[in-house]
């Protein structure tokens, strides 16, 4: 005797369901959005500073959910939030210079540079400075969409461990 999950699992061909997930991806791809313009994204102010969203996994009308892009821009002599993630993220850093706090470590960057934050079991925790007092520092970071494969917490924990003093500007 099935208990009702078995019931309910038995009533669908789950082979031929991807077929229609496959058909329902490829309609909506027709009119997703293909070409994300920065000059049309707004500037966030969150705990982490100030942000521009390219990609996340709750902007859903983009043709690709795999990866998390955003852009932070640090205001002169300011720094980021720290949190602790996962790591696994790529960091561009469009303009200006300043360091980041890898786990307590300082490491340079300037304009041109990538940083490469390692993916550990246990997390990181990061946080970026813009040692500029007189021009913002930009960072472009990428990294896979994790959040939809195992969930916010990405099997580390994910925490705020200090809040950019430009979340209360």
């Amino acid at each position: 005797m099935g208990n009702e999950r078995t019931d309910k699992l038995a009533k669908v061909n789950h082979w031929e369901e991807l077929f229609r997930i496959r058909d329902q991806q490829r309609a909506f791809r027709k009119t997703a959005v293909k070409v994300v313009r920065g000059s049309e994204l707004p500037q966030e102010k969150n705990r982490q500073g100030l942000m521009r969203w390219y990609l996340h996994p709750s902007i859903t009308d983009t043709v690709i959910h795999s990866l998390i892009i955003v852009e932070q821009e640090i205001p002169p002599g300011s720094r980021s939030g720290r949190i602790k993630f996962q790591g696994g993220q790529v960091i561009y850093v469009k303009e200006g210079k300043g360091h980041t706090l890898l786990d307590g470590v300082r490491h340079a960057w300037q304009a041109g540079d990538v940083i490469n934050l390692p993916l550990k079991r246990d997390g990181i925790i990061v946080q970026h400075v813009n040692d500029d007092r007189e021009r913002p520092a930009k960072l472009i970071a990428c990294e896979p969409n994790w959040i939809g494969c195992v969930g916010v917490d990405r099997g580390s924990g994910f925490e705020q461990r200090e809040d950019s003093p430009d979340s209360r500007r």
